[in-house]
């Protein structure tokens, strides 16, 4: 699909979308406890779509009704024997062990470039924990076979917090007691934030010591009635309709909780340091454009904000140096490259010098044809530097977006944007 999306102004007010991160650990962690579970603002995203059909495989029934979604688990009791994440990261490195809870040979694969991304960690984790895996030379498809026993085991968090989510939520669930995870370098603090708090809301308890060890007690009986949770809007895709706001607004943006443990919250921090009004209520957020200068910003713990960011900075009178590219080299697309790549063809230079990136902002973006590098944040990204462009810019691939906001483009046209979509 072409997406050309014409210079514009937005206007108005519109929703945040779902929270992919929110949905994806509250799908698992509603396989994990028995018994019904109502999930409020349930995504649609890909891979929402690709937990859902996780758990499904895995044993849980599922119920769309009246915009909510109904979960009833009674554990772990996979229909066949294997599971398919699509292509997300997240899907994979939670739900493998989850997966290596059940006593059955299980395979886990997926599509697209998840296939590429290294997922060695579990090859040396797994046999400590009493797990047989077999791996594609660290890479997908893998075969598990547990069950997981949890041991006092540590771990590199290095590479991603994702797969310490995934470990959390399993020892959890096998009722882990007197057991402790020790976790060097870990990253992206704030989604073990999230992970921990989705795990209180459904009843499991773990002591963090300055993100450097988890300890698991005796876990509280649960109560296997109905419980609910509700997803929480998405700071990483409405990060993009902030930073629309700033260069083509004013926008207001509801659905946000200013109190997330969500690490992209931090873009406001950014666009305000960009010099963007900011008026912030209970849910709600108001930004006004400005004239915008360059600024620092260190993206290590939120490497998802670097396409929004590199689009504010583009903008930006003068240099925007963003700190932290070294976490961008296995998601969608070697980001670090890729929007060094398109943001050229816009006229944009970029410069990667060690661990920054350098924008060199202030200039007019030209009309162009760029491509999303078949990821989502890139394509996102593009569409938002065209409101204030020469001219047009046509993303090519831009289906990549449905990954985690399907609706962009639709939000887009409400707020006032003028775009088209082809093919």
């Amino acid at each position: 699909m072409i997406a050309t999306i014409h210079p514009s102004t937005v206007r108005g007010t519109l929703y945040a979308p779902a929270s992919k991160s929110s949905m994806q650990r509250a799908c698992a962690a509603s396989l994990l406890r028995k018994g019904i579970t109502i999930i409020s603002n349930p995504g649609h995203s890909n891979d929402d779509l690709a937990a859902m059909e996780v758990i499904s495989q895995l044993g849980a029934k599922i119920i769309r009704s009246d915009g909510l979604l109904s979960v009833t688990s009674n554990g772990i009791h996979p229909a066949g024997n294997e599971i398919n994440c699509g292509e997300s990261g997240l899907g994979f490195r939670m739900f493998a062990p989850i997966v290596a809870l059940a006593d059955k040979s299980m395979v886990i694969s997926g599509r697209g470039s998840l296939l590429s991304r290294p997922m060695h960690f579990f090859d040396k984790v797994f046999p400590l924990l009493g797990v047989t895996v077999h791996s594609n030379n660290g890479r997908l498809p893998i075969t598990v076979k547990g069950p997981l026993q949890p041991r006092n085991i540590e771990v590199d968090g290095s590479l991603s917090s994702q797969f310490l989510t995934g470990l959390l939520m399993a020892f959890a669930a096998s009722g882990a007691k007197g057991t402790c995870i020790v976790v060097k370098n870990l990253t992206s603090k704030p989604y073990i934030d999230l992970t921990l708090a989705v795990m209180r809301e459904f009843g499991w308890v773990v002591e963090n010591r300055n993100y450097e060890a988890f300890y698991f007690y005796n876990q509280p009986l649960v109560d296997t009635g109905e419980i609910r949770y509700t997803v929480e809007g998405d700071w990483s895709g409405a990060a993009f309709l902030l930073v629309a706001a700033a260069l083509a607004g004013p926008l207001e943006i509801k659905g946000l909780n200013l109190f997330s443990t969500q690490a992209d919250k931090a873009i406001v921090s950014a666009i305000e340091a960009a010099g963007a009004s900011v008026h912030s209520g209970q849910q709600k957020i108001l930004i006004t454009p400005a004239k915008l200068q360059g600024f620092q910003f260190d993206a290590t713990e939120c490497p998802d904000l670097f396409p929004p960011l590199v689009t504010l900075g583009s903008y930006c009178s003068g240099v925007t140096i963003l700190k932290g590219i070294h976490r961008l080299t296995h998601k969608e697309s070697n980001r670090a490259l890729s929007l060094q790549e398109q943001f050229g063809k816009m006229g944009v230079e970029i410069r990667l010098e060690n661990d920054n990136m350098i924008i060199l902002g202030g200039r007019k973006i030209k009309k162009a044809v760029v491509h999303s590098s078949h990821d989502h944040r890139i394509a996102m990204a593009c569409a938002i530097a065209a409101l204030n462009a020469e001219g047009p810019i046509e993303i090519e691939h831009a289906e990549a977006v449905d990954k985690s906001y399907p609706d962009f483009y639709q939000h887009l046209q409400l707020a006032g944007v003028s775009l088209s979509l082809a093919g």
